[in-house]
């Protein structure tokens, strides 16, 4: 994956084709099947017919290999990198092309794990573009749902030195290091580069990420495949990329407050609010040079540009609103959640 050559594309001209007419851009979905998906991706998404075992939806994704198409509207057809290409600073603002030229920097996704996933951790920034050429991968979650046993790991909850590490993998005591979460609907977590992680069965969420599909697998129960083989892990790739500090709390606390904005998260990749709501609700972006993207929990919605545009948004659903346009209206037809995601 070589994310970093596309910069170079940023030192051209980033106005974009002024011929181009953007809108608040929907994607087709891309379905991943996985050996420990659930049944809840297509219900929420209402796909029909349902399939079962869908591990991820990758709703937005400028990934080489799985770039998301248009679903809408005059451009439904073309990928995201093309438009990206056509429109730059139009679609994503001047500093984010600037910074990230021809790769849309967000990956949104769900995930719904019918049983735990592997304990992994990203790479951060620096070194993802020493091994890989590539970006890191800083990301946050967002629990949609969750059965009464769902938990997940986030972070340590046990100091270790990275040689003690190596010793906990091998005499398969790892999980006793880390930190541990029961969850509910609602709860988010925060985890940037070297945080190691992991979701349990029971989970599905909503993810926010950098553009990158760098994972270092840590540990994995010791499980094998169908042919009896244990998965590859990446215990030495993953040592040095492995933020070993001990925090005092690795979930997000926050308090809901209906039709006003609530921030969950900022950092330099991404920012995310929460919209709760059951009437109109105005954003103004003027003094942003950001796309936004919404991702709808809960409810249905229409969204309503400056331009005159208009999007139906049902639960499940993922729009991306252009940099270039200066105010949307959100009208909800019933009490409506939506995830607001776009870069400071």
């Amino acid at each position: 994956m070589n994310t970093y050559a596309n910069k170079q594309h940023a030192a051209q001209s980033s106005e974009g084709d002024s011929g181009v007419a953007l809108y608040p851009l929907k994607f087709e979905p891309i379905l991943r099947p996985m050996i420990w998906g659930g049944s809840d991706i297509c219900k929420f998404k209402n796909i029909t017919p349902a399939e079962d075992g869908i591990g991820e939806s990758w709703e937005i994704s400028g990934v080489e290999g799985k770039i998301s198409i248009v679903g809408n509207g005059e451009l439904a057809g073309k990928p995201i990198d093309e438009v990206l290409r056509t429109s730059k600073a139009r679609l994503v603002g001047k500093k984010v092309y600037e910074k990230f030229g021809n790769t849309f920097p967000l990956l949104i996704k769900f995930i719904d794990a019918r049983d735990d996933l592997s304990i992994q951790v990203h790479p951060d920034d620096k070194l993802a573009k020493e091994r890989h050429n590539s970006f890191g991968k800083t990301e946050m979650w967002y629990v949609i749902k969750a059965s009464s046993d769902a938990f997940l790991y986030s972070g340590f909850s046990t100091q270790i030195t990275s040689d003690e590490y190596i010793k906990t993998i091998e005499n398969n005591s790892f999980t006793d290091k880390l930190q541990k979460y029961d969850v509910k609907t609602g709860d988010v977590f925060f985890l940037p580069a070297g945080r190691v992680h992991a979701i349990g069965a029971g989970c599905f969420i909503a993810e926010i990420q950098q553009t990158s599909d760098l994972t270092y697998r840590i540990y994995d129960y010791n499980r094998k495949d169908a042919q009896g083989n244990l998965r590859e892990l990446h215990t030495e790739l993953a040592k040095d990329a492995i933020d070993y500090n001990v925090y005092g709390n690795y979930q997000t606390e926050y308090t809901n407050r209906l039709n006003q904005p609530v921030e969950l998260v900022t950092c330099e990749y991404f920012s995310t609010n929460l919209l709760e709501m059951d009437i109109p609700l105005a954003r103004h972006y003027n003094a942003l040079d950001s796309f936004v993207i919404y991702i709808c929990m809960q409810g249905h919605c229409t969204l309503k540009d400056n331009n005159g545009n208009s999007v139906f948004i049902g639960q499940g659903e993922t729009v991306l609103v252009p940099a270039e346009t200066e105010s949307v209206l959100i009208i909800p037809s019933e009490t409506t959640k939506i995830l607001e995601t776009f870069i400071k």
